[in-house]
């Protein structure tokens, strides 16, 4: 077990929206314009799913997204914040606290689950997709998006960090979601993270709570990194 899925740890990273806040603010769509999290909402749309489950819903920016592109969708969001199921319930979602390792719902009630950026934080990962297998109708589909090992790769090395490696990853995660799925496919995207000035680089990096080995060397005006996701859909 990893900072990354240690109970304790996640519950203390995301006890508020700050630390989250932090590294979303910086994100840019990549260069021809794609935006990852809309990669994934449109597969959504295009299924156009009658109820749908999101588990580790953060804030609710995703889940009140697919609100407004699926009207009359029957969408429920899980978390195991606190904090994050009020955020997410102010936008008008349905939203409660639970664990994707003990799902609080009967066998085959969603026709789509997604998993935004959140599977790298579950202790028993495979424990969470039995359960994400066990809740999807026959012919459902999940739809996850994660971070490779190279993102933000060169902001990393630049304070001796070492690769982002997680359990589930643009690398690995292909290989992880077949063990528990027939078909599986991938889009790997390249967005950018755009920061204005040598402080919020840092506060970015401040924000995941990892040491570092030396200072982030100082730079003027605006910075650019690239960052590593990809998008599955899996049935």
């Amino acid at each position: 077990m990893s900072a990354l899925n240690e109970p304790a740890r996640v519950r203390e990273q995301y006890a508020t929206e700050d630390n989250l806040q932090t590294r979303l603010s910086v994100w840019h769509p990549t260069i021809d314009g794609r935006d990852p999290a809309t990669v994934a909402l449109d597969e959504i749309r295009d299924l156009r799913p009658g109820r749908v489950l999101e588990v580790g819903c953060g804030t609710g920016a995703f889940a009140a997204r697919l609100l407004d592109t699926l009207p009359g969708v029957d969408l429920v969001a899980i978390d195991q914040s606190e904090r994050f199921v009020e955020l997410t319930a102010t936008r008008g979602v349905s939203a409660r606290l639970a664990d994707v390792q003990a799902l609080p719902f009967e066998d085959d009630s969603f026709d789509l689950v997604a998993a935004m950026w959140m599977l790298y934080h579950v202790p028993d990962l495979h424990r969470g997709l039995t359960e994400i297998r066990r809740v999807l109708r026959p012919g459902g589909t999940f739809v996850a998006a994660t971070n490779g090992d190279e993102h933000v790769g060169e902001l990393r090395r630049a304070v001796g960090r070492p690769p982002a490696v997680t359990q589930f990853s643009s690398q690995n995660g292909e290989a992880v979601l077949r063990s528990h799925f027939t078909d599986v496919h991938r889009e790997d995207l390249v967005p950018r993270a755009i920061f204005p000035d040598h402080a919020a680089a840092v506060a970015y990096l401040a924000s995941s709570d990892e040491p570092d080995e030396r200072e982030l060397p100082w730079f003027d005006g605006p910075r650019e990194y690239a960052g590593q996701v990809t998008v599955f859909v899996a049935r």
